[in-house]
């Protein structure tokens, strides 16, 4: 049986939107603590409690992960439907692979690719040059993202000066900007597979299989 995806779509949308204006709001946190180092740990920023902003940003993040989790594990359970056959891994990895250290790194790639195929025209089919750009874009920006906040993290656990905060500092706006890219790019994956998926299952493109 097939599952509709648009609305959880439109939510995943819509809380990636609110985690990039926060990725961009920290950034410039850290962006004016590199102009004037003497801002570090401060209370606010333009007239908003950090402590509070970093708060929500973290709800936000969290949120976004559940219904975006949800909506990926609808997506991979319609996938099933077209083409089990060509499903790498079982429906319950959609979920699963998220939580497996390191392990995430790839697994929900490999997902996303299968779920992708089964959702276009014909399954079976070759890819098309450069069909799952979309999806490696994010998923690297996504990678390096993280990356770049746990070496921000460390140093800044580490650091004993001035110069190691501000490396910190420097690592963390990194994480930020690429976040906000990685966050945009994956409005964009959500947007198309979900349109992929549902024009299959309305019947503007037969299923096969």
């Amino acid at each position: 049986m097939l599952r509709n995806p648009n609305g959880l779509a439109y939510a995943v949308m819509a809380l990636l939107g609110v985690d990039i204006a926060f990725d961009l709001f920290l950034g410039l946190v850290d962006l004016d603590t590199l102009s004037d180092p003497d801002a570090y740990g401060a209370a606010d920023f333009a007239g908003v409690g950090l402590a509070a902003a970093y708060t929500a940003a973290l709800l936000a993040y969290a949120a976004t992960a559940v219904v975006f989790v949800v909506w990926f594990h609808r997506l991979r359970l319609n996938a099933e439907v077209w083409a089990g056959d060509l499903q790498g891994r079982r429906p319950g990895w959609a979920v699963g692979g998220w939580f497996i250290p390191f392990a995430f790194y790839w697994i929900p790639r490999q997902v996303a690719a299968d779920i992708w195929r089964a959702s276009r025209p014909d399954p079976y089919g070759a890819d098309g040059r450069g069909e799952l750009t979309l999806l490696n874009a994010w998923w690297t920006f996504w990678v390096v993202s993280n990356f770049a906040n746990l070496v921000s993290v460390r140093l800044d656990s580490d650091a004993e000066t001035t110069g190691e905060l501000l490396t910190a500092v420097r690592w963390s706006l990194a994480g930020y900007l690429l976040e906000a890219v990685a966050g945009v790019l994956a409005v964009l994956f959500v947007r198309r597979l979900t349109s992929m998926q549902h024009a299959k299952a309305t019947g503007m493109i037969p299923a096969t299989g």
